[in-house]
């Protein structure tokens, strides 16, 4: 039983496998990472789906472990295995049937995890066209709206789940955060009286930035429910005027003539085939000589495969997820008749930011699992470490671009030798 889990693995140097049964296979000495197997269930998740979402399964139901894993934040273990890519071919399969059966386990029984699945109806085509608003509305609010008071422990006070800025070595998440919102308003070169609209807001921390520290009127607009509720409490405890946080779709905008538009974290949600839509949107919501700063996740390999339905994110964490290449990006927007000013890859910063965000996590690890429930805190533990290892190893990076609405005559509100220090 463990030789065919050890082969699913790839057979990977350094790593053992341990089922339930006490057979063994791989690598079991001093320094090795052991996969344990607990249950005859872990076995069939794995059948089920012998790739990413078959072992996250076994290990979020607690059907699988990684000897000296930390449940909170599994990142030292898990950069030893997360390079793996577990497959079975059809050949392979029924090996794998085969032990699942003399294990007396039915595939057809196994917990779906209904808790943390994507709403079902998501996944039917007749529940709406892939990202239209009614769809995109679901997908936003099965990531966002786990729980304000989760989000506070994880995130910390700036409540931002984007990537930071690290000014300095020795600088905090906070400090780091609030870096990135500024860097954000000196590239669009925001000054008092200029009006802001904020794409994708979440809890409000750009918006507030920009009002507070700019004197900006600022607009954001986020479909999560949550989060705009916690951001315009936020807003009128701090006593700010100028600034509207609506519970909105960006596409429902109809305002124009903005000064500037910032897109943070919003990307990743649109999908691929709507980004001529989407930065086209953008670019009819400035005034001539406006400018757009775009802020997301892009894959470092241009010829990366779209993430699968059958992928771990795409299943528990983001649904309709969509991710390009910061080439294709920039591409786009060229497309729809914008100049593109200025480009920055932070992925370094990312790989800091996705770790301050798994050492929030272990250390209010029982809080966590209070409010959001077990399994909820596992996807979000091995979610993050993935993140962190995904950064690290860049297969992902998190790209700014920086664009201008020029106008017809070659006018744009941009400096000849911009300086964002």
């Amino acid at each position: 039983m463990a030789e065919t889990i050890h082969h699913v693995l790839g057979e990977p140097a350094g790593v053992g496998v341990v089922a339930h049964d006490g057979s063994s296979a791989g690598d079991l000495g001093e320094g090795a990472r052991v996969v344990r197997l607990h249950s005859p269930r872990a076995l069939a998740y794995i059948a089920s789906h012998p790739g990413q979402l078959g072992f996250a399964r076994a290990y979020l139901q607690g059907d699988l472990t990684v000897d000296g894993m930390d449940e909170a934040y599994p990142y030292p273990e898990l950069r030893l295995t997360a390079g793996f890519n577990p497959q079975v071919s059809l050949r392979e399969l029924p090996d794998l049937v085969r032990v699942v059966r003399e294990a007396g386990v039915k595939i057809t029984e196994l917990p779906e995890l209904p808790e943390l699945e994507t709403p079902s109806e998501l996944r039917k085509l007749a529940h709406g066209i892939r990202h239209g608003k009614r769809r995109d509305a679901e997908a936003i609010r099965h990531h966002y709206d786990v729980s304000n008071r989760f989000y506070e422990m994880l995130l910390g006070p700036s409540m931002t789940y984007t990537c930071a800025v690290y000014p300095r070595d020795d600088a905090t998440l906070e400090e780091a955060q609030a870096e990135k919102y500024d860097l954000v308003c000196r590239k669009l070169g925001l000054r008092p009286g200029m009006r802001l609209l904020d794409v994708g807001c979440g809890w409000g921390g750009m918006v507030r930035h920009a009002a507070r520290h700019y004197g900006v009127s600022v607009l954001g607009v986020t479909l999560s429910q949550a989060q705009a509720s916690w951001a315009r409490e936020k807003i009128e405890a701090e006593g700010l005027s100028g600034v509207e946080v609506r519970h909105s779709d960006y596409r429902d905008v109809t305002e124009r003539g903005f000064d500037a538009v910032s897109s943070i974290g919003l990307t990743e949600h649109i999908g691929v085939r709507n980004y001529p839509a989407y930065f086209g949107f953008l670019r009819d919501r400035l005034r001539d000589g406006g400018r757009l700063l775009n802020h997301c996740i892009t894959w470092a390999d241009p010829a990366h495969v779209p993430m699968r339905r059958t992928d771990f994110v795409a299943r528990y964490v983001f649904p309709d997820g969509e991710l390009a290449s910061s080439g294709r990006i920039v591409t786009e927007i060229e497309r729809v008749g914008l100049e593109v000013q200025h480009q920055e890859n932070l992925r370094q910063h990312y790989v800091r930011t996705c770790a301050a965000w798994c050492a929030n996590l272990r250390d209010n690890w029982d809080a966590c699992v209070a409010e959001a429930g077990l399994a909820t805190a596992r996807v979000w533990g091995l979610y993050l470490a993935g993140s962190v290892y995904n950064f690290e190893c860049n297969s992902i990076q998190l790209h700014q671009v920086l664009a201008t609405r020029t106008s017809g005559a070659g006018e744009a509100d941009y400096p000849l030798r911009p300086d964002f220090s």
